[in-house]
């Protein structure tokens, strides 16, 4: 099913363009002008005249004509030349006057073409072959039959979530396809109240004029508008190819696991994303998952209540069920957001949505459902969980559910986390960029990216030397304590100003603390 909103969006970006008079002159004269030439090869055809090969090929010829390929155009040559009469039954029969529909007058002509072993690759391939019959088609009415080329298409349908064609399809099948696509955006436009694109060639000269989008599109001088992914990208400072892979993901099975050691940003990430995607922040839920949390908290279960004055219980609805019903309500898309999905008993907090996280549209009954009634996970809510590599519960994580979801790595050793905490600084705190010289430092000695310190414990506005001392002292030491428990001879390691001055830095070291306190190993054992 098509993404209307992508739709929209591919519809409203190339408008100043249209409105201009851009794509009149780049994209629709040329091909009005080629049309009216076929048009003519097309009359002399129907005629039985003799020179319709002499009118029908300078067309195919003319003059900043990209819609033949030059193969085709070759094998278009040597079949009507060495084959009249079998070309002109063919032309005659794919130019008729006749009702007959554009399926079958493609799939009445494909076979009769017998092109010289030579050009055969002007022929052969079903969307190279097409490119040449769907130019040969504007001789009918080009705002009805538009030009086609197949690469051009496929990155169209997939810019804009259209569905592709079916594997190993025909011409006509191709073309179908294409035509339905170029309908849709029309229908589109006219919802967005644009006057254009109104047919199909217009249609069709917007698909081709996305080739070439960053310079027809908006002025030279002005950047390109960003889409809301890019936007993200920018504030993340991820790259956005990054945040378009977790969007195909969780397209593909609607949920994904953002898994690496602390302070890499995943929560932070769930949840900015999620409400990207769903584009408001009201269609977004977060919870966290704990050792004690149960099906009964997560999905459904009985909880106690006052009836009629008298101590009873009611069945309510957990978060997951909420969701459910709200995006089963709405064709908007919806996120649940797991913190620290890997911290709750799974198999006791999904009982059987581990079935219905796999088989979208199923249904069954649930554990405390009344009269029989069934539940199916809606297509439209999505699930992004969060889980911490360095806590030991991850063993806990059962191949249940890691069939069912998408794992992203964020570890600050790969790519996107890594080189972030370089890139926060040097772009809001130039002067402190030598704090993350300390982390990679600091991570080199640990050697276990699992359990690597991540960026965002020192993503702090106005962060100085004597902040970062205290970050380090009382956050990011004990987590390394915890790491390397029994090993206190290593701790010294991580001092602050030891991994200060071996990282080169040139800033300012300081002799006590940074809060009044001697800081005599990384422990904190000379302390006062």
């Amino acid at each position: 099913m098509a993404d209307n909103m992508l739709l929209d969006e591919y519809v409203t970006l190339p408008q100043r363009y249209i409105v201009s008079g851009g794509l009149d002159k780049d994209e629709i004269h040329y091909k009005i002008d080629i049309a009216e030439n076929l048009a003519k090869a097309r009359m002399s055809v129907l005629k039985g005249a003799s020179d319709w090969r002499e009118i029908l090929m300078p067309a195919c010829r003319q003059r900043n004509n990209n819609l033949v390929n030059f193969r085709s155009e070759g094998a278009l040559s040597t079949w009507i030349y060495g084959n009249p009469d079998d070309a002109l039954d063919a032309m005659r029969a794919l130019w008729a006057e006749d009702d007959t529909p554009i399926s079958d007058r493609i799939r009445d002509f494909v076979p009769r073409v017998k092109p010289d072993p030579k050009y055969r690759n002007g022929f052969v391939r079903p969307g190279t072959s097409l490119r040449l019959i769907a130019a040969l088609l504007m001789a009918l009415d080009p705002k009805q039959y538009p030009p086609f080329m197949i690469t051009i298409f496929k990155n169209a349908y997939e810019r804009t979530g259209y569905p592709m064609p079916p594997k190993e399809p025909d011409e006509a099948t191709l073309y179908k396809h294409a035509l339905g696509f170029l309908d849709k955006l029309v229908e589109r436009a006219k919802a967005r109240g644009f006057d254009r694109p109104s047919n199909r060639l217009e249609a069709q000269s917007v698909v081709w004029a996305y080739q070439d989008a960053e310079k027809r599109f908006w002025p030279r001088n002005e950047d390109p508008p960003m889409t809301p992914l890019q936007k993200l990208a920018k504030e993340l400072m991820f790259p956005v190819k990054f945040l378009e892979r977790v969007e195909k993901l969780l397209e593909d099975k609607r949920q994904v696991i953002f898994q690496g050691p602390p302070g890499t940003g995943k929560t932070y990430t769930a949840k900015k994303l999620a409400a990207c995607l769903a584009e408001s922040e009201e269609r977004v839920r977060l919870v966290q998952f704990h050792p004690s949390y149960a099906y009964e908290d997560f999905v459904q279960g009985y909880r106690p209540k006052l009836i009629d004055g008298q101590p009873g219980f009611e069945l309510k609805d957990g978060p997951l069920l909420d969701m459910a019903k709200m995006a089963g309500d709405s064709e908007q898309k919806h996120f649940l957001v797991i913190d620290e999905i890997n911290r709750g008993n799974l198999a006791k907090v999904f009982g059987e949505l581990y079935f219905l996280l796999e088989y979208r549209g199923e249904e069954m009954r649930l554990q405390y459902s009344e009269s029989g009634e069934t539940f199916a996970m809606p297509p439209n809510l999505y699930i992004i969980g969060t889980m911490n590599t360095a806590d030991r519960s991850i063993a806990l994580v059962d191949l249940a559910l890691r069939r069912r979801f998408y794992f992203v790595e964020f570890h600050p050793d790969e790519w996107p986390v890594e080189g972030l905490l370089h890139r926060w600084l040097e772009a809001n705190n130039p002067d402190m960029e030598w704090a993350a010289d300390i982390v990679d430092r600091a991570n080199k000695l640990l050697a276990d990216r699992e359990a690597a310190i991540g960026p965002s414990y020192l993503m702090k506005e106005g962060l100085d030397a004597e902040m970062a001392r205290l970050i380090w002292k009382h956050n990011v030491l004990p987590y390394v304590e915890e790491h390397l428990y029994g090993q206190t001879d290593r701790l010294k390691e991580f001092d602050f100003d030891s991994l200060r001055d071996r990282s080169g830095s040139d800033g300012e070291s300081s002799e006590d603390g940074g809060d009044g306190e001697a800081d005599g190993s990384a422990d904190g054992s000379g302390d006062a």
